[in-house]
């Protein structure tokens, strides 16, 4: 059978021309790249190379072609095309189905509506100078920290970022780049104002301002988180941060400090006089300076969007790509993880440490040359401390358990960094010598004892400052140690919990089939924080709390592991059925056949040996 020979793509061959020499091909096609129209053509009807084959002639040059200007705004009117002709419903529609979501959203509204209510109320018969400063103060504190929040998403995250597809073929491309850039931005600083000033309105409402005065703080805080999201926008454009880190560092300094005053007040360290506060007029002041702030860096930034390089620009888009895939799995341990390996990222490396000790003396040591190597780590938990005494001060002392655990898991979860890696990385907790509840009591070894400085530092503020709420200073300094426990029991739970199974079978929502632990990563940790200290805010004896966080500490051990369990079981499983259906008569009734018995294997005697030496 003969095979037909296989002709170049896009070419005819004469029958009646012989097979030609590549050589004089090649010959001809140099000549025709060096000649112009008309030598081409002479050169290929008269090369008998070139007769073989029905090559039309190139009448195109891209050189010559005069390139036409793009218009930005059509391209991002067919990209906006694109993305949403493809879309299978609209946000009416999925907000239709998600009931669940809706009634959750109207039960927090309606809670909020509560304790708005309440806060008005208590506001009402708040007449101490204390009580007065404290609810005074309250809201710049909050202020500041969440202008120190601002501040820190803005630096993280760009504010201005591109996606990884569109830096790869839309930045790379010779377009005016300030033309896409800027919906961007001023859509980011607009999102910014929304949420801050909601934030603002919220806060003095719970503080009870009237409404005239929950204007005014919710104008300020939105205005100054805008300025500054508008500062770190000018601040991109020349690929720097060292300023918007300054600020920030500023704000955390001057929130910590504004808690100082209150618990100074509160205690009588410092006298302090409420015409000497200022009061809601003064923070149109706080607005007005982040009025001036958004209008002169926003003008700055718009005019220098072009000039942001595309690195940036990417880099801020990968960071924001993997935290929306964590926030849709629900894992807010991913996206912590998410943010200090970018953290770790820009340090570059660190300087190597020699380590101490054997067994689990060295991995204590190493957590603690975590925390020497990495201070930052403890600095949550340092301003933690400052909470009892704030919660005090404003005279919600029973809710004080609650408060400063739910700050505690906060606090502790840097600390706990290394349990999180022994727990998700199997592997690398079998290599160790060990068992798992050993590795973890390691790990939670330093966290323990920064649990216990706590617990004696902030004794005074469960005592009361003013008046004692307890019969004796033991049972102030007990509650205090549970509440401390609970913060630590908590951030345990909340970096050692497993990730949202989706080979099991699925759980029928609103929003449609979702497994069914990726709800309850909403609320661990929490529920470890509420279960301990539920029973001091019931009123009931400190010894229950102190039964439930033996039994907690008990279970996050990892002594009793339910994965290891079943597959010890189907292990079991496995080996019966390998050995003919467990044997017994299960296995005669069934008809398996049973296991052959294993036969002995025969070692050879050693050379020279002629047989066992009688005893005459």
């Amino acid at each position: 059978m003969s095979k037909k020979k296989r002709q170049p793509q896009g070419f005819k061959v004469k029958p009646s021309q012989p097979e030609a020499d590549t050589s004089a091909l090649v010959t001809a096609e140099v000549a025709v790249s060096q000649s112009d129209d008309a030598t081409a053509d002479l050169a290929l009807s008269d090369n008998p190379a070139v007769d073989q084959y029905d090559i039309p002639p190139w009448e195109h040059s891209l050189v010559d072609v005069e390139p036409l200007p793009v218009s930005e705004r059509e391209l991002t009117s067919l990209m906006r095309d694109w993305r949403r002709g493809r879309a299978t419903k609209t946000i009416r529609q999925v907000l239709a189905d998600g009931y669940v979501a809706v009634f959750a959203a109207v039960l927090v509204i309606a809670m909020l509506g509560g304790g708005i209510y309440q806060a008005q109320a208590a506001a009402a018969h708040c007449d101490s100078n204390a009580c007065t400063v404290g609810r005074t103060l309250l809201p710049w504190m909050a202020m500041s920290a969440a202008f120190c929040f601002t501040a820190l998403a803005a630096r993280v995250f760009g504010p201005v970022v591109a996606s990884a597809a569109e830096g790869f073929w839309l930045m790379a491309a010779p377009i005016r780049r300030g033309r896409l850039l800027w919906r961007r931005m001023v859509g980011m600083i607009l999102a910014v104002l929304a949420i801050a000033a909601a934030f603002g309105a919220l806060l003095a409402a719970l503080t009870g301002y009237a409404g005239a005065d929950i204007a005014r703080w919710a104008v300020a805080v939105g205005c100054g988180a805008a300025g500054l999201t508008a500062l770190a926008a000018m601040e991109q454009t020349w690929s720097r941060s060292w300023l918007i880190t300054v600020v920030q560092w500023l704000l955390g300094v001057a929130a910590v400090g504004v808690i100082y005053i209150i618990i100074a007040v509160s205690a009588g360290w410092l006298s302090l006089d409420t015409p000497m506060i200022p009061s809601a007029s003064a923070v149109m002041w706080v607005a007005v300076a982040g009025g001036v702030l958004l209008l002169a860096c926003g003008a700055v930034a718009l005019s220098r969007l072009g000039l942001i390089h595309r690195a940036r620009l990417v880099s801020g888009g990968s960071l924001v790509s993997g935290m929306q895939g964590a926030a849709f799995a629900l894992d807010f341990g991913l996206m912590r993880d998410i943010l200090v390996e970018r953290d770790s990222a820009r340090r570059g490396q660190v300087r190597p440490m020699r380590g101490r000790g054997k067994g689990l003396n060295a991995l204590v040591w190493r957590e603690a040359q975590r925390l020497w190597r990495y201070p930052k780590r403890i600095l949550l938990v340092v301003i933690s401390a400052f909470v009892p005494y704030a919660v005090a001060a404003l005279g919600f002392h029973a809710f004080n358990p609650f408060i400063s655990s739910l700050v505690l898991l906060v606090g502790f979860v840097p600390m706990l960094g290394s349990m999180r890696i022994m727990t998700r990385t199997k592997g690398l907790a079998r290599t160790l010598p060990m068992s798992n509840p050993q590795i973890r009591r390691a790990m939670a070894t330093v966290p323990a004892i920064f649990a216990l400085l706590w617990a004696i530092a902030c004794t005074p503020a469960f005592w009361g400052m003013s008046a004692p709420h307890y019969t004796s200073l033991t049972q102030a300094f007990l509650t205090s140690l549970l509440t401390a426990v609970a913060g630590l029991l908590a951030a345990i739970r909340w970096v050692s919990a497993k990730s949202a199974n989706y080979s099991i079978p699925m759980m029928q929502t609103g929003f449609g089939a979702l497994p069914p632990g990726l709800i309850l990563n909403l609320i661990r940790g929490f529920d470890v924080a509420i279960l301990i200290t539920g029973p001091l805010l019931l009123g009931w004896p400190w010894w229950v709390s102190g039964i439930i966080a033996v039994i907690v500490a008990a279970v996050l051990s990892g002594f009793y592991s339910m994965e290891e369990m079943q597959a010890m079981q189907e292990q079991v499983n496995k080996d019966k059925a390998a050995s003919g259906g467990g044997g017994g008569l299960g296995g005669l009734l069934s008809g398996a056949k049973p296991a052959a018995p294993a036969t002995k294997q025969k070692i050879a005697p050693p050379r020279g040996y002629s047989g066992p030496r009688t005893i005459k």
